[in-house]
């Protein structure tokens, strides 16, 4: 798992979520960084109350805090600054546009704890900077497999290298499904329990085709052979066929495998030539789909068998 940080510089120099943030002091502290994607405002830890002060997260003074420290005498608000500010906070945000009173200000300064403005409401700056967070800051990981939108499924094909993943890719691709990504997947968690996966930004589009080498799914097939990025629903893990392992020939027991503390359903699928993996794989999809909408395959024959049984033991006991 990669642990992500943000600079408040990179904060300050945000424009894609529209943030518009401006410095108004502690430049000093512009290399704090944030891990937590979580906000807080921190109004009672402005009257003293500071057990359950979080640092660690951007905080958030509004109309009502700053109103606070404005109706207090300079000397008061100057202790109740300096009582905040002896924390480690990475950063202050105050919304509207409203300027806080200069003892605030000075002291923040002294302490290099940035603090930036910005003209949007609270609950709309709050909306914002915890999507931009999250964006930023959630776990992420890379895997080795190839990523592919099937019937609206995300199924991330696994194996070792050579198996066939790209080759399997490129049937879907051709069957009419979608690629997102070949090779290295980027994938990141999204709350409460989502993995969405892209590809690099280098290597996007593309795919390597042994004998063939590198190809561009999107220029070959358009841009509705592709997709950006996709939730990803079902492992499918390839691998050699091993005539001495048992493997599952009813599929009664979900397989389960976790990346990122999420588990994700996994199947086992072997390789052997003569397997058609691309309608393999476009099934596996489809009964995934079936057993969301309740109906289980194998647990229903498995229920059917059992009721029949049950019938032919009770005719036994009647004869």
């Amino acid at each position: 798992m990669d642990s992500i940080t943000l600079t408040i510089q990179e904060l300050l120099e945000e424009t894609e979520y529209g943030l518009n943030l401006q410095l108004l002091a502690g430049a000093g502290g512009l290399g704090h960084r944030v891990s937590s994607p979580r906000i807080q405002k921190p109004g009672l830890a402005l009257t003293g109350y500071t057990e359950h002060l979080h640092p660690d997260r951007l905080q958030v003074l509004g109309n009502t805090e700053l109103s606070y420290l404005a109706q207090l005498e300079p000397s008061s608000a100057m202790d109740h600054a300096r009582a905040l500010c002896a924390f480690p906070i990475s950063c202050f945000i105050v919304t509207k546009g409203l300027t806080p009173p200069p003892t605030f200000l000075e002291t923040a300064d002294a302490a290099a704890i940035p603090v930036l403005s910005t003209p949007h409401q609270s609950s709309t700056f709050i909306s914002l900077i915890t999507k931009f967070l999250e964006e930023q800051l959630l776990p992420t990981t890379h895997l080795h497999g190839v990523l592919v939108d099937v019937l609206g499924v995300g199924v991330l094909l696994t194996g070792k290298s050579g198996i066939g993943k790209s080759e399997c890719a490129l049937d879907l691709v051709i069957r009419g499904h979608r690629l997102v990504a070949d090779d290295m997947v980027f994938i990141k968690k999204k709350m409460p329990a989502a993995l969405v996966g892209q590809s690099e930004q280098q290597i996007q589009h593309l795919m390597e085709i042994r004998g063939l080498g590198i190809i561009n799914i999107k220029d070959l097939y358009g841009v509705s052979s592709i997709r950006e990025k996709k939730i990803i629903d079902l492992v499918l893990e390839l691998q050699d066929w091993n005539p001495d392992q048992e493997y599952d020939r009813l599929g009664i027991d979900d397989r389960r495998t976790t990346i990122l503390g999420v588990e994700l359903p996994h199947l086992l699928i072997p390789v052997r030539p003569g397997r058609n993996l691309g309608a393999i794989i476009e099934v596996a999809a489809r009964n995934f789909l079936l057993k969301g909408m309740g109906y289980h395959s194998a647990r229903d024959f498995q229920e059917r068998l059992l009721s029949r049984m049950e019938v032919r033991q009770l005719g036994d006991e009647v004869e």
